[in-house]
């Protein structure tokens, strides 16, 4: 049976205000969390935090964290590693940016972020991974499920080369970057998309409804 999860990551000041108007079924998520246990980071959200508020997952090595925040390749790993550590589901977003695209290094950029993932977590029983092109987020510029096909079979099998089999066979990876009401079915399709991170369309309540069935219909056929 295929599991299917819910989940949505308010700006952490809304985390307890969503919770409290969702229903159970619905899981929450951090967009980020610190790299180890308390101290004096402020303006830093614990995993410690996330947990006691009732988040489940949370959201690492997202593109902003990485090239605007400047976060790298290891100190997120750093971060899936504690997370998990402690009991937290891990959404690991790795995706190459414009350029490295257009120069070919689509997957060279993916496999050495996958990496850094790999080098630092003890199990991959609760890292979902996201594929998310910077090129595609808020542009309105979507990979063709051609092109997130492409890289989500080779994410897969760097897992079955690099990880296990096992791992490779049993992660999701989900697709990030414009994703809408009108572009998830044909996404859905495609054998290696497993679900999405959604951004501005999570927003329009009917838009992110077609989107969740979107998934679970093409997981009810197969």
């Amino acid at each position: 049976m295929e599991v299917k999860n819910v989940v949505v990551a308010p700006p952490f000041l809304y985390l307890d205000q969503v919770k409290s108007s969702l229903t159970d079924c619905i899981e929450l998520s951090g967009q980020n969390s610190w790299v180890g246990k308390g101290g004096a980071f402020t303006g830093e959200i614990s995993v410690e935090q996330l947990k006691d508020i009732g988040a489940t997952w949370v959201i690492l090595g997202h593109s902003e964290r990485r090239h605007v925040i400047g976060e790298d390749d290891q100190f997120i790993g750093k971060k899936a590693a504690y997370a998990l550590s402690e009991g937290l589901g891990v959404i690991a977003c790795i995706g190459e940016k414009l350029e490295e695209r257009e120069a070919g290094k689509t997957f060279d950029i993916c496999f050495q972020q996958l990496k850094a993932f790999a080098d630092a977590v003890p199990s991959w029983d609760k890292i979902v991974v996201a594929y998310e092109p910077v090129w595609a987020i808020g542009t309105g510029k979507v990979a063709s499920p051609e092109q997130a096909q492409e890289v989500h079979v080779a994410v897969r099998d760097w897992l079955k080369q690099n990880v296990s089999a096992e791992v490779a066979s049993k992660t999701r990876i989900i697709y990030g970057g414009s994703v809408n009401g009108g572009n998830s079915a044909e996404l859905a399709k495609k054998e290696d998309i497993d679900g999405f991170l959604v951004g501005g369309a999570s927003l329009k309540g009917p838009e992110f409804a077609t989107i969740v069935n979107s998934v679970t219909a093409k997981k009810v056929a197969a």
